[in-house]
């Protein structure tokens, strides 16, 4: 008498499921007033931005523990030990209030995608994301939205690749997470997904191919 081991067919897909994120993949923000404010600040391009996502300022607001004109008035507060408080405010007040667009070519990309697999984005995000998916059109992006926020935790913590994995419907080794930060990328790897480093648009079409090109 034999005993045999029961094999399964493999899944045809490389991935069960797509997680993505949101700022610098899809959404961009226009800063050309910021930039103008900093200029005529007499501050090195780029100061606003610096103070502001210092872990101990961006991190609280990511995660709900405070609202964001409490980041506002903290983000003004450093810049003031610099300039006068009033052009202090100003430049915290432009980066929140900063316009942004979505990538059309991306979002295409990735409507197309969730034809044929669970789409999760996965973004550290205040509590203002549903509102500005809508603005965008993005309500109905993805199957699933996870944002920091709302979970209470922030990429790069596995927690929260947990919880998009999850949504997904998926194993952590049957997704696809794409990202523009090393990071986080990393760190999605570290729980066994597939990790894609996000610089642009042609960078989905190699792990993504056999469903843009369905």
């Amino acid at each position: 008498m034999t005993s045999s081991t029961p094999s399964f067919a493999p899944s045809p897909r490389p991935f069960d499921a797509v997680l993505c994120d949101l700022d610098n993949v899809i959404r961009f923000y226009d800063t050309t007033e910021l930039s103008r404010l900093e200029r005529d600040a007499g501050l090195p391009a780029g100061t606003t931005e610096r103070v502001a996502f210092a872990p101990e300022r961006d991190l609280p607001l990511l995660v709900g523990t405070v609202t964001e004109q409490q980041w506002v008035e903290s983000v003004a507060a450093c810049l003031a030990e610099r300039i006068p408080a009033e052009r202090a405010r100003k430049l915290a007040t432009a980066l929140a209030e900063a316009p942004f667009r979505a990538d059309d070519v991306v979002v295409g990309m990735l409507r197309r995608v969730r034809e044929h697999l669970p789409l999760v984005l996965v973004t550290n995000a205040t509590v203002r994301l549903e509102a500005d998916l809508a603005a965008l059109g993005l309500a109905d992006l993805a199957d699933h939205v996870v944002s920091s926020a709302r979970v209470g935790v922030a990429k790069p913590d596995r927690r929260i690749y947990e919880i998009a994995a999850g949504r997904a419907g998926a194993a952590a080794e049957r997704c696809l997470f794409v990202d523009d930060r090393p990071e986080n990328v990393e760190a999605a790897a570290g729980i066994g997904m597939t990790g894609l480093h996000y610089r642009e648009p042609a960078d989905l079409l190699g792990p993504l191919g056999f469903l843009l090109n369905a």
